[in-house]
């Protein structure tokens, strides 16, 4: 059966018209208001009721359900949802002054293969569908008190399990459809999705004309060194990687955010000169972050050993005094499987 939250209103309107005859059009508005909510079949009590039964006949109404929730000491909230075809993907709950972000997965697993994220140790399972997608944040705005009225997620970064330009189709529609004014209405500028690098696709993203934040995990500042962690280096240099970049910004004007993750090998001074050089003419921010452990060791990859605390501290006063805007991500969730794909690989054992 097919995932009613796929659809958009019109698609929603047009495919019940060839399901029921004579049916009211108002209906579909109707059913796509409680679709916001989340609410099933059973819940939407100003439906008729055959009307109920042959959506059931023809809908799933729950893509997502949450199969475990951990809660952090730091207030941070990490989800397993299970998927209708029993494939699970993760989803990460951030409290700040400013609202609630809410992680999401846009495939089960991963094809990309970096050496330092747990999600792509065993494959790419399947891409998620844009309702997929949307029923990540509905079922966690729903478990945490939300509704469609008074929304309890404010932001949303796609940056769990997958890489969203791998999946790219389903990750615009996602987009559309959770900011369509008629459905969950999230300002598109509170959307962030973050890319390993796929230059061809990044093009492609920039002339789609959305409002979000592209996010750039860059993490190392030449081509050799970026090889020994990412595979995606060898299919896209730095130079086709930032001609891409560079084209996204002149289309949209929006600032670009990098993820760099602080190791040993990429925190020198050099590094930050060559930062500064390859992001001439962008706005732009650095997001430095504190590499999370996987079942990846250093034995198996020298390349990921971390950057020492002092040496962190040094490449944040190199950047600094280049001018760069930079911070340092707080590590959220440590100790309950923050990091991607951790719990649902431990889920699977």
């Amino acid at each position: 059966m097919k995932i009613i939250h796929d659809l958009s209103l019109t698609e929603l309107k047009r495919e019940l018209e060839e399901i029921i005859e004579k049916m009211p059009r108002f209906r579909a508005g109707q059913i796509f208001n409680w679709m916001s909510d989340y609410a099933t079949f059973d819940e939407m009590t100003n439906i008729p009721n055959e009307l109920r039964q042959t959506l059931k006949e023809h809908y799933i109404d729950e893509p997502v359900k949450i199969a475990k929730e951990l809660i952090s000491k730091d207030g941070t909230r990490k989800f397993l949802l299970e998927l209708s075809d029993g494939n699970a993907v993760e989803g990460v709950l951030m409290e700040y002054k400013y609202g609630n972000t809410i992680c999401i997965s846009t495939q089960c697993g991963c094809r990309m293969g970096c050496s330092f994220c747990a999600t792509g140790i065993d494959g790419l399972a399947r891409n998620l569908t844009a309702g997929e997608m949307l029923g990540e944040v509905l079922a966690i705005n729903k478990h945490i008190g939300g509704t469609k009225a008074d929304r309890k997620i404010t932001n949303i970064v796609l940056m769990g399990c997958g890489e969203p330009l791998d999946n790219y189709d389903n990750v615009v529609k996602f987009i559309k459809l959770i900011s369509d004014k008629e459905g969950f209405n999230l300002s598109q500028r509170n959307i962030s999705l973050s890319t390993c690098g796929l230059a061809d696709k990044i093009k492609k993203l920039a002339d789609e004309d959305l409002g979000i934040t592209l996010t750039i995990s860059l993490h190392a500042t030449t081509d050799e060194s970026r090889k020994k962690i990412m595979k995606v280096a060898n299919a896209y240099n730095l130079k086709e990687l930032f001609f891409a970049i560079k084209y996204y910004f002149e289309k949209t004007k929006r600032r670009i955010v990098f993820e760099y993750i602080e190791l040993d090998m990429n925190t020198n001074k050099d590094d930050a000169i060559r930062i500064k050089e390859l992001c001439k003419g962008l706005s732009y921010h650095m997001n430095l972050i504190p590499i999370n452990s996987t079942p990846h060791s250093v034995e198996e990859n020298p390349a990921l050993k971390p950057a020492s605390k002092q040496k962190s501290s040094e490449f944040w006063e190199n950047l600094k005094e280049l001018g760069i805007s930079a911070t340092t991500r707080r590590t959220l969730g440590s100790d309950i499987s923050g990091a991607c794909g951790q719990l649902r690989r431990s889920s699977k054992n």
